[in-house]
């Protein structure tokens, strides 16, 4: 119970150490959100500075505690303002959050999977075939830019062999439903981003467990478990796997936490209209309290992820309770 009361604790300091610095940045930097769309325009009236002003509920002569406090209040209630296009902000960002937690996310997972996979048995076998080819080919993989990879994908499953649509979630006039006909459509539009991400990001995840794994095997347990007599499988699995996963746990929740936030270059280049997509837009169209609520989201999600896998970390191994 103290280690998740002390979790808790660091969980909600960081949280707020997050808030008030999301809170103090738009304060510092010159302008404000109405001023920030003005600036896209010329000759503009200063009649409609003061009107967008009054209607992003800028007030630039309230006291900053009173607009702290406004500010924190307005955040546990998601009341963020309108975006640029004058929708809610978080109906904004709720209408993009399936997308990216569809591809982005489940992709991430699968990545993850995999690379442990794969990881596990090449220690398990190492010097075999597997080691020698899988793992170094997918690291030199994993340093190409996700940018890079999405593009020669896209030329050659799209472009030449047109066996994949290169663009979009699902094909223009299709109707959103739950008819096979339509989701065979969106997996289809997700094969080619959700392949990129994997390929780039499966190679780490191999690599970090099998030296995870090497070094776990040297350990005193794993000799006694082999000098028992136990199954193969048995000693890999609950002796070598279960330990050496351990730091790879806290290392997977951040980047799920990231990837919620969608990975820009990915949505960007096959114009999918995730979070990061709609994080790019933002940029692009100074959509201040639209960034201003996604950086938080992102904030959150992180620091969600992290505290699910310490209490995961906790449950694998109860030394960890002690620290």
């Amino acid at each position: 119970m103290r280690y998740v009361l002390r979790r808790l604790g660091l969980f909600l300091v960081t949280l707020w150490a997050a808030l008030t610095v999301n809170f103090i940045i738009p304060r510092v930097m010159p302008g404000n959100e109405a001023q920030a769309i003005i600036a896209n325009f010329h000759g503009v009236n200063p009649a409609a500075l003061h009107a967008l002003e009054i209607e992003f509920g800028v007030n630039v002569h309230q006291d900053v505690i009173v607009s702290y406090f406004q500010y924190l209040a307005n955040c546990f209630t998601g009341q963020f303002g309108l975006t640029a296009q004058r929708l809610p902000v978080l109906t904004d960002i709720v209408s993009k959050l399936p997308w990216t937690l569809g591809l982005v996310g489940v992709t991430t997972v699968l990545a993850f999977l995999a690379g442990t996979f794969v990881g596990i048995v090449s220690a398990w076998r190492r010097g075999g075939r597997l080691d020698g080819v899988l793992p170094p080919l997918l690291f030199i993989v994993s340093t190409f830019p996700v940018f890079f990879v999405g593009l020669l994908l896209i030329y050659v499953f799209a472009v030449t062999l047109n066996w994949l649509p290169l663009e979009s979630n699902y094909s223009i006039g299709a109707t959103p439903s739950l008819s096979p006909q339509f989701i065979g459509d969106v997996l289809a539009h997700a094969v080619l981003p959700g392949a990129s991400l994997v390929i780039v990001t499966a190679g780490l995840w191999i690599y970090s467990m099998r030296n995870n794994m090497i070094t776990t095997l040297a350990e005193d347990y794993v000799k006694m478990g082999r000098a028992k007599g136990l199954p193969s499988w048995r000693i890999m699995v609950d002796y070598a796997a279960r330990n050496a996963i351990l730091p790879n746990l806290t290392g997977f929740a951040m980047q799920l936490g990231y990837v919620l936030g969608g990975s820009i270059l990915v949505e960007y280049v096959f114009s999918y209209p995730g979070l990061g997509y709609l994080f790019y837009t933002s940029t692009t169209d100074h959509d201040l309290p639209l960034m201003q609520a996604l950086f938080l989201f992102y904030t959150l999600a992180v620091l969600i992820c992290v505290l699910l896998a310490d209490f995961a970390t906790a449950a694998l191994d109860p030394r960890t309770r002690e620290a």
